[in-house]
């Protein structure tokens, strides 16, 4: 998944296929459906959350950059008639965050956006300031965050950068990234 390829092997040769792809999923948060629902009880029994989010394998789980719970939304909420961003606008800022990271990494063989980056391009592109090295830390061990998970979320918070037109990454990118990983194992269904 990392190195984008799928390598078929036999005995006298190995063939590489490209294999570059977006994974979107979702499943529910427990087997009853109603694990953290604002109005309605979970009847699961103790320890099934926890045995139902393991049947995804931690690896796979880790390597999903933005981990998000989806709660129903009250009517009254839907019915508001309080005007949002429109899809036009958000659809500009993605264009144009697309095009400042095509620009980042001119030149880059196989790297297009933030996330196709490598470890050590990462450490230059996403250099955090002393408030930032702080909550990231703070983040790691209150959440036993893995360190593959330190790099998705300072992918994403780059991201969440660009589409704020930021040169650098802020204390509330990086927040939001992080918030972004509330699924992670050590912290989901306890």
């Amino acid at each position: 998944m990392e190195e984008r390829v799928i390598t078929i092997s036999r005995a006298r040769s190995a063939i590489e296929f490209p294999a570059n792809f977006m994974l979107v999923a979702a499943m529910n948060p427990c087997p009853c459906g109603y694990y953290n629902h604002p109005q309605v009880d979970c009847q699961c029994q103790p320890g099934t959350v926890q045995k139902y989010i393991n049947k995804i394998s931690g690896p796979l789980f880790d390597r999903i950059d933005i981990h998000v719970e989806v709660i129903p939304v009250p009517y009254r909420e839907l019915a508001d008639a309080r005007p949002s961003e429109r899809s036009e606008k958000v659809r500009e800022r993605v264009i144009l965050a697309r095009q400042v990271q095509e620009k980042r990494f001119e030149g880059i063989r196989g790297v297009h956006c933030n996330a196709q980056m490598s470890a050590r391009l990462l450490r230059k592109v996403c250099q955090l300031d002393d408030t930032c090295q702080t909550i990231l830390k703070t983040a790691m061990e209150r959440l036993g965050l893995s360190a593959r998970a330190f790099d998705r979320i300072l992918k994403v918070s780059r991201t969440i950068a660009d589409l704020d037109s930021s040169l650098t990454i802020h204390p509330e990118h990086l927040s939001e990234a992080i918030n972004y990983r509330s699924l992670d194992r050590d912290n989901w269904g306890r």
